[in-house]
């Protein structure tokens, strides 16, 4: 899939929407790999990183909807991708940061050759791995994934599509559940099912009927409130690491910023956190918030 297939007339809308999703998200990755493996800056790193995720979202709806071991073997793939460049995104993420408040803190100076250091070993390694990387066979299951399902048949394809947002959305909600303002994981692992569910919305939307143009923008502000509350944490915790086997004076002052940093973080998200409800319909049989709205809009004043 070097090239983009030509997708018949006839194809339904869902189908049609779900083959030209996996040429434009295979199309993006193989884009943003290309572009990794000349640069590691933070961008490259974060945009393959995103790219990926964003495969895995449609394969992961793609094996709701007709299950297949192929499709599976690229979950597997994909996701071993997303793990090796995990450190090396923390570090960086890290670095951008310091370099925005070491005049205030010269103290971690220290703490900033650390990590460059840290980043350039990641760097060496990592470029290696990915230069060496070996597409074929993903090239060759994406290939059969798209050529079968553009065969395939399936009935009442659109709500088995929703369904996949659906159980994806409650994930998330089931997750939601479970935060406690006190441990940062709990929005941690609400940031993860948000993305797949997210991903998936940006596939469908074009079958919702009234999806509100600023819904995609709203979403990822959304997960933004969750990523701000994941750095703080790695940050923190990153610097109690170094400051164990480090001499590390003035840690205090960095210390308290921080925890105030990842403090209003948490409070923001909680302050925001039941947005989610706004995004998606709460179960299949129920309208989405937007036609709710739609319907107050429409009703003649009393």
């Amino acid at each position: 899939m070097n090239t983009p297939r030509l997708i018949k007339e006839s194809t339904p809308p869902s189908q049609k929407i779900l083959l030209e999703a996996l040429e434009a998200r295979w199309k993006n990755y193989r884009v943003e790999l290309k572009r990794c493996r000349v640069e590691f800056s933070n961008e490259a790193v974060h945009d393959l990183r995103v790219a990926t995720r964003r495969m895995l979202a449609l394969i992961k709806m793609l094996n709701s909807i007709s299950p297949r071991p192929r499709l599976q073997k690229l979950t597997r793939i994909f996701k071993g991708q997303l793990d090796e460049f995990d450190d090396l995104r923390d570090t960086q993420v890290i670095l951008a940061e310091l370099s925005e408040i070491l005049q205030e803190f010269p103290q971690l100076q220290d703490f900033q050759k650390h990590l460059r250091f840290a980043e350039e070993k990641m760097l060496r390694v990592l470029r290696k791995k990915i230069k060496k990387m070996e597409m074929t066979e993903v090239t060759k299951r994406v290939r059969k994934t798209h050529e079968s399902f553009e065969a395939e048949s399936l009935e009442d394809l659109e709500a088995q599509v929703m369904q996949a947002v659906d159980d994806a959305c409650l994930l998330a909600r089931q997750r939601l559940v479970w935060v406690d303002p006190a441990r940062s994981t709990t929005i941690h692992r609400v940031r993860v099912a948000f993305k797949t569910f997210r991903y998936m919305v940006e596939i469908v939307h074009p079958l919702l009927r009234d999806f509100p143009a600023g819904n995609l923008k709203l979403m990822h502000d959304y997960q933004s409130l969750m990523g701000e509350v994941q750095d703080a944490e790695v940050f923190a915790q990153t610097l109690v690491d170094f400051s164990e086997y480090a001499a590390f004076p003035f840690l205090e002052p960095v210390r308290r910023y921080y925890e105030e940093r990842h403090s209003e973080a948490t409070s923001a998200y909680i302050q925001a956190m039941n947005q989610l409800d706004d995004f998606w319909r709460p179960a299949p049989d129920q309208p989405f918030p937007w036609e709710k709205t739609n319907e107050n809009l429409s009703d003649p004043p009393q």
